[in-house]
């Protein structure tokens, strides 16, 4: 019950403060999820702890994947009152901080906890950046070996600004035959054989 007073008089977190008021993340994004992602920096920056609020945010994640929770709080026919009881107890269980309290009850507040998954998937951005980090995702045909993706990384390096971080994610996609398609920041490459291929296609159809 402390952990819940406290969460319901720390209004710091609200997307109703303006603009001038926040405290702007490294990186803006957009749309809702983007709105309260900022609103929620914005406080934890305020109080010093982002990186508290990062941590507790994965266990809010998890929780919003349990399908007890989320069969109550994801469900539109749900009573609003059922809803916000249902997750304030289960976070209260959890331990988490009032900031966390605050960050839900505001999203229950305007009917919004089904973005909750989106809201801390872009916080998690926003610290990516806030670390100097640079998300850069590899998508291949078959598995890199060792070598390759040692010189890939390299390679990718010769991007990135002093202080910045490669973070270096790397996937399989099997349709797209051969080559890679690179997305780092905001640049995007596509090398795949698939898309030489479909290029190639035009041009010949085109002559």
């Amino acid at each position: 019950m402390a952990a819940l007073r406290a969460g319901q008089t720390v209004r710091q977190f609200s997307t109703s403060v303006s603009r001038s008021r926040l405290i702007k993340p490294p990186i803006q994004l957009y749309g809702v999820e983007g709105r309260y992602a900022t609103a929620l920096y914005s406080a934890a920056s305020k109080q010093g702890n982002l990186e508290t609020v990062e941590k507790e945010l994965v266990t809010v994640s998890s929780l919003i994947k349990d399908p007890k929770l989320s069969s109550i709080v994801m469900n539109p026919h749900v009573k609003r009152q059922v809803k916000n009881k249902t997750f304030t107890d289960a976070l209260t269980k959890a331990g988490l901080s009032p900031i966390i309290f605050n960050f839900i009850n505001v999203l229950a507040d305007n009917r919004r906890l089904t973005l909750t998954g989106d809201v801390i998937t872009a916080f998690g951005k926003m610290m990516s950046a806030h670390r100097g980090e640079v998300i850069c995702t590899v998508t291949t045909a078959q598995p890199l070996d060792a070598a390759s993706l040692s010189d890939l990384e390299m390679a990718l390096k010769g991007f990135l600004q002093k202080g910045e971080i490669l973070v270096l994610q790397t996937k399989t996609d099997g349709s797209i035959l051969g080559g890679m398609i690179v997305s780092i920041g905001d640049k995007y490459v596509d090398m795949s054989t698939k898309t030489k291929i479909q290029k190639l296609t035009k041009i010949i159809k085109d002559s």
